[in-house]
C-alpha cells in the first residue's frame, strides 16, 4: 500500500475514534446531574464534531487522490479547551463529593482514558508520516491533550478526596 494508501487508514482510524469518543460523551449526558458537568459534555461534543469535520476534510481530498495541503488544516480553527473557571471548577468538585457521584468519577476517568489514548495514537501516527499530514496529527494530538488534561485534572481530585474521605459510621 502506498503513501497515500497509509495515510487513508491512519485518517480513517482517527475518524473512527473521534465517533467513539463523540458517541460516549452523549452517552455519559445521560447519566450527568449537574450543570457544569452537562454543559462541560456539550462544549466536547462540540469538539469532537469539529475533528471530525477536520478529519473527514482531510479523508475527502486523499481519496480524491490529492495531496494534503496545508489550507486544509487553517480551514478549522480550535479555541483553547477552557470547560470551567477556577470556581466552577471548585464548585463542581465540591457537588461531586456532597452527591457522592462515583458513576461520574468512573464516567470521567473512562473519557479520560479515551482522551489519552486518542491523543498517543496522534503522536505516534505523526512519527510514521511527514509533512502536511504530520502536522494535522500534530494538532489533533494537541486538541487531545487538553482535553486529556481536563478529565485527569477531574478524576484525579475526586479520587483522592474520596480516599481520604472518612467512610462508616
Amino acid at each position: 500500500m502506498g503513501t497515500q494508501g497509509n495515510l487513508i487508514k491512519i485518517f480513517e482510524y482517527a475518524l473512527n475514534q473521534e465517533y467513539t469518543g463523540k458517541g460516549f460523551f452523549e452517552f455519559s449526558l445521560q447519566r450527568m446531574g449537574f450543570g457544569a458537568a452537562v454543559s462541560a459534555f456539550k462544549k466536547l461534543i462540540e469538539e469532537e464534531e469539529k475533528h471530525i469535520a477536520f478529519i473527514t476534510k482531510i479523508l475527502d481530498n486523499l481519496k480524491r487522490g490529492e495531496s494534503l495541503e496545508p489550507s486544509t488544516m487553517k480551514q478549522i480553527t480550535m479555541e483553547p479547551t477552557n470547560f470551567f473557571d477556577e470556581r466552577a471548577k471548585s464548585e463542581f468538585l465540591e457537588q461531586c463529593i456532597q452527591g457522592s457521584m462515583v458513576p461520574d468519577v468512573t464516567v470521567f476517568n473512562t473519557a479520560w482514558l479515551i482522551e489519552k489514548d486518542i491523543s498517543e495514537y496522534y503522536s505516534n501516527a505523526a512519527m510514521q508520516v511527514e509533512g502536511p499530514a504530520k502536522n494535522a496529527l500534530l494538532m489533533l494530538a494537541d486538541w487531545e491533550k487538553g482535553h486529556e488534561k481536563f478529565f485527569r485534572e477531574f478524576r484525579d481530585k475526586i479520587s483522592e478526596t474520596y480516599s481520604r474521605m472518612p467512610w462508616g459510621g
